[in-house]
């Protein structure tokens, strides 16, 4: 069984130095243009095959002979985030959300982490191709966080640009403990949905009530019975989650408003409860409209995050290597995650398994301290570099050289 490439002391201090650099240089989802100039530029040194795909995606192709196709994925944008971390290179970067907000951004998500631990990866196999034989496919994917840059890479045709692997790989960081991966068979995270909901009334003034159908009372009525789906309409053993995110409407206190806003996000795992779900949600906007007498509400789709979906006998053999190359306790079997990927379309679009990870970045003596743990998303995620990047190449070396000629 093949193990992992090791990392050489300079190998190990040239990740870091990328790590901050990525780190303090943060990009919003779709408009990593200065991350994908910087991977192109690191790839194209070590001669890989590069093609930009999908707006700021970068595709590195690492032909080595004859042998079998594998794929790997790494995620490279940010979050409208403002860091707290008090690192020495923590992030001051800029950006504009597409409504034309300014925002702070910061790598809250870890895909820093990603790509450092990604490149680190392709230098290793390039400089031990006698180690293997094969190709790697390194897909370097914007807009993450938005569900949109998967489906904008394969509309752009990257498996007419890239060679199609026989099976995809990914892995990401989170809260867990340092040295340690954490993997699921089967249904690994959950398809996500987010719709914004604007209820329409008619106006008045808070003295006349009878001119108006007010959409703030419409909108709460539909809020409140949102609440019974999961408890009355889904079956017990299944999951689901809804939550409604935010409520906006009105601005003064005696003007009754002629609309209101609401956002919600539904998160399933099973494709036939999704479905349910989301039929059972237009049943009550629409139901709770005519009730009031109100115009139709509109309905948007902000964003939709497919499933994601370790393939059980692709997963099962995985395991066994990543506990021969890391240590039989430092790879976890765990249940899936309510958190939500795009991962999952790259694989979905040309029929092949795929598996994807999570690694720690927290020490046990953080856990130890019973001191609250900055998860992903939030303005104090800081994962140490230690033993976090390090075991990130090896798990992926592992992976990539398990499936390698």
């Amino acid at each position: 069984m093949k193990t992992s490439l090791e990392l050489s002391d300079a190998q190990r201090h040239q990740m870091h130095d990328l790590y901050r650099h990525l780190h303090a240089r943060p990009e919003l989802s779709m408009q990593e243009s200065e991350t994908a100039s910087l991977i192109t530029v690191k790839l194209q040194a070590l001669e890989l095959e590069v093609v930009a795909c999908g707006g700021t995606g970068v595709v590195g192709v690492l032909k080595n002979g004859d042998g079998p196709v594998v794929g790997y994925r790494a995620d490279t944008d940010g979050l409208p985030i403002l860091e707290d971390t008090g690192l020495d290179y923590a992030s001051t970067a800029t950006g504009v959300m597409p409504d034309g907000t300014g925002v702070p951004v910061m790598h809250g998500c870890g895909h820093d982490t990603h790509i450092a631990v990604a490149l680190t990866t392709v230098r290793l196999l390039h400089e031990n191709r006698d180690e293997w034989a094969g190709t790697v496919v390194f897909i370097f994917q914007p807009g993450e966080e938005t569900g949109v840059g998967a489906k904008a890479m394969v509309d752009d045709g990257l498996w007419d640009k890239a060679p199609r692997p026989s099976i995809i790989f990914g892995q990401h960081v989170w809260p867990g403990i340092a040295g340690t991966l954490d993997i699921t068979s089967g249904t690994a995270m959950a398809m996500a949905d987010s719709w914004k909901v604007t209820v329409k009334g008619r106006q008045a003034h808070g003295s006349q009530p009878e001119e108006s159908i007010d959409p703030i009372v419409l909108g709460a009525h539909m809020v409140v019975r949102i609440q019974s789906i999961v408890s009355r309409e889904v079956h017990p053993m299944k999951s689901a989650v809804v939550t409604i995110g935010t409520f906006h409407a009105g601005l003064k206190e005696n003007i009754i408003p002629a609309s209101a806003e609401f956002t919600l996000n539904v998160r399933t795992f099973d494709p036939d409860v999704r479905d349910r779900v989301l039929s059972s949600l237009r049943r009550i906007i629409q139901a709770e409209a005519d009730a009031s007498g109100a115009p139709t509400p509109v309905i948007e789709e902000i964003t939709n995050f497919p499933e994601c979906y370790n393939d059980p006998a692709s997963t099962a053999e995985l395991i066994g290597h990543l506990r021969g190359g890391l240590g039989e306790d430092s790879v976890n079997e765990v249940p899936p995650v309510m958190g939500s990927e795009d991962f999952g379309a790259l694989a979905q679009a040309i029929g092949v398994p795929s598996v994807y990870w999570f690694f720690g970045g927290y020490p046990q003596e953080k856990y130890d301290a019973g001191t609250p743990i900055a998860g992903n998303h939030s303005p104090e995620f800081a994962p140490v570099l230690e033993p976090t990047l390090s075991t990130g190449v090896k798990a992926a070396t592992t992976a990539l050289l398990s499936k390698l000629a």
